[in-house]
C-alpha cells in the first residue's frame, strides 16, 4: 500500500461517518493486540485551546529529554500532521505500512460479522501503532469531541487529565447545557490519575473537581490572575507564573495567558510524580512553541493574522486580541465556519470591529456553511460584506500557463478557489497599516496560508 492508497482508502472509509463510543474501537485495537495498554497518556480535553495546551507540553517535555508522541485533531498544515513524535510528523511510508495494518485487521472483523470502525477510529488505532513502535515516553493525546465516549479515551494509563478552556460547543451532541458537556468532557478522568485545569467558570470547574474527587485523583486549576506580563504584542509574550520566571512565548493571544499557565501547572504536578524537568527545558520548549491557526502573524504591511476561532468563547478572546494589539487600525476580515457552529453569535462579536468581511466557502462543503448565507447574517453587524463563493459554472478565467494538446486558445474552466479570490480581494483592499484577520474554521487556514503565498510571491 502507497500512501495515497492509503489515503484512498481512509476516504472510502469515511462513510460510516462519525460515532461516539468506545465498543467499535476496543475491537479494532484488540484486533491489534491493543497497543495503547504499553502506553501512557497526558490526555487532553476542552472546548478551546487543546492544541495550545498539547503543543507546549509536548514541547517542554521533549526539551526535558523525552520521547513524546503527540496525537493532534484537527490539522492545520498537513493531513500527516495528525501523529508526530518530537514534533516530526510520521512518514508517508510508514503511514501507508500502519494503514495497511489496520486495514486487515478490519478485513477480519467484517468476516466476523463485527462492526466497521470510522475515519477516526482507525487515525487512533494508527497512532497507537506508531507510538508503541517508536517506545514513546509519554503521548499527549488531544481528544477529538466531547472526552467520555471519543475514540480516544479508550486508554487505560493516564498519567494525567488534563482540561483546556470549556464552553458552549456542539450543542445537542455533548449535551444541552455547559455542565452536561463539561460532563462528557470530564470523562476523561481515570481513577487515581492526577487533573490540571485551566482556569474554568464555577459550574465547570465544579463539575471536572468532583469527578476527580470520586475517582481519588489530585486536582490543581491555575490561576491566571497570578500571570505578571511584562511585554505583549501580535508577535508574543514575555510573562512570568508563580515560580517561571522570564518566560516567553511566541504564541499571542489573549487566550494564550490561560494555557501557559495549566501547562506550567501541569509541569509542576509532572514533577512531584518523578519526572525530572530542568527549569531550562521548561524555558526553551515554551518559548520554541509554535501552532499555527493560533492567532498566527502571517505577513505584514499590512499585518495579516490566522485564527481558528470557530465559537462564540473563542470569537471573544479573538476580538479581545484585536483591540489589545491593533487599536484604531483599520480590520479587514476574511470568515468560513461550519455551519454547525454557533455563527450568529460569533458574527455578532466580531462583525462591528470589522471594515470590510470576506466570506468565503469551506473545502468540506457538506459541514461548510455557505458563503452567501453567512454573508446575510454579517451583513447585520458590519456595514460592508463581500462573498467570495466559488466560480460558477461557465465562468471563466485564464491560466497563465501552456494549454494542454488540443486545448490551444481556449479559456480555462478550472475554478479559482473561493479562499484565493477573498485573499487576493483583502490585499488588494488593504493598506500597509491596516490589518487582515482570516478566522473561523481551522479546516481552511492552511489554504488561506497558501493563497497568501501565492499572492506575494
Amino acid at each position: 500500500m502507497t500512501y495515497r492508497e492509503a489515503r484512498v482508502y481512509l476516504d472510502e472509509m469515511s462513510k460510516y461517518g462519525s460515532v461516539l463510543g468506545l465498543d467499535t474501537i476496543r475491537g479494532l485495537l484488540r484486533e491489534l493486540g491493543d497497543p495503547q495498554d504499553d502506553l501512557k497518556f497526558i490526555h487532553i480535553a476542552g472546548t478551546n485551546g487543546k492544541g495550545s495546551v498539547l503543543a507546549y507540553t509536548s514541547m517542554i517535555l521533549s526539551e526535558a529529554g523525552y520521547r513524546i508522541g503527540r496525537y493532534v485533531s484537527p490539522t492545520v498544515v498537513s493531513y500527516l500532521e495528525r501523529i508526530q513524535i518530537d514534533t516530526e510528523w510520521i512518514s508517508e511510508d510508514k503511514f501507508a505500512e500502519l494503514t495497511m495494518r489496520v486495514r486487515d485487521a478490519i478485513a477480519r472483523l467484517e468476516a466476523a460479522g463485527k462492526e466497521i470502525p470510522t475515519v477516526f477510529e482507525i487515525e487512533t488505532a494508527i497512532a497507537f501503532l506508531y507510538f508503541k513502535e517508536m517506545k514513546c515516553d509519554l503521548v499527549v493525546l488531544e481528544a477529538g469531541l466531547g472526552g467520555e465516549l471519543d475514540a480516544t479515551n479508550i486508554i487505560k494509563n493516564t498519567v494525567c487529565a488534563v482540561f483546556a478552556s470549556i464552553s458552549r460547543d456542539h450543542l445537542g451532541v455533548l449535551g444541552n447545557t455547559i455542565t452536561e458537556i463539561a460532563e462528557n468532557k470530564a470523562g476523561i478522568i481515570k481513577p487515581g490519575c492526577a487533573v490540571v485545569s485551566a482556569c474554568q467558570t464555577d459550574c465547570v470547574a465544579e463539575v471536572i473537581r468532583s469527578r476527580a474527587q470520586r475517582y481519588g485523583c489530585t486536582y490543581v486549576q491555575a490561576e491566571p490572575e497570578c500571570v505578571k506580563i511584562g511585554q505583549e504584542d501580535y508577535h508574543g509574550i514575555y510573562f512570568s507564573y508563580k515560580e517561571f520566571t522570564e518566560m516567553h512565548t511566541v504564541m499571542a493571544g489573549k487566550n494564550q495567558i490561560g494555557n501557559a499557565a495549566a501547562v506550567l501547572e501541569l509541569i509542576c504536578v509532572l514533577r512531584r510524580m518523578g519526572y525530572h524537568i530542568a527549569d531550562d527545558a521548561v524555558r526553551r520548549g515554551m518559548e520554541r512553541t509554535k501552532w499555527p491557526g493560533r492567532f498566527s502573524c502571517i505577513g505584514e504591511e499590512p499585518v495579516f493574522i490566522l485564527d481558528g476561532a470557530h465559537n462564540e468563547d473563542a470569537a471573544r478572546k479573538l476580538r479581545e486580541s484585536v483591540e489589545a494589539y491593533f487599536p484604531g487600525r483599520r480590520l479587514i476580515c476574511i470568515m468560513g465556519v461550519f455551519k454547525d457552529k454557533e455563527y450568529d453569535r460569533i458574527a455578532r462579536i466580531m462583525g462591528p470591529l470589522a471594515s470590510m468581511i470576506y466570506t468565503v466557502d469551506l473545502p468540506d462543503g457538506k459541514r461548510g456553511l455557505p458563503a452567501e448565507e453567512l454573508a446575510e447574517v454579517l451583513k447585520e453587524y458590519c456595514p460592508c460584506v463581500k462573498c467570495q463563493g466559488r466560480y460558477r459554472q461557465g465562468e471563466k478565467h485564464r491560466e497563465q500557463k501552456q494549454s494542454a494538446p488540443g486545448q490551444e486558445g481556449r479559456d480555462s474552466m478550472s475554478q479559482q478557489s473561493s479562499v484565493d479570490c477573498a485573499v487576493q480581494a483583502a490585499l488588494l483592499e488593504a493598506k500597509r497599516n491596516d490589518v487582515i484577520l482570516a478566522f473561523g474554521s481551522l479546516s481552511y487556514l492552511h489554504q488561506v496560508k497558501e493563497a497568501y503565498d501565492r499572492a506575494v510571491w
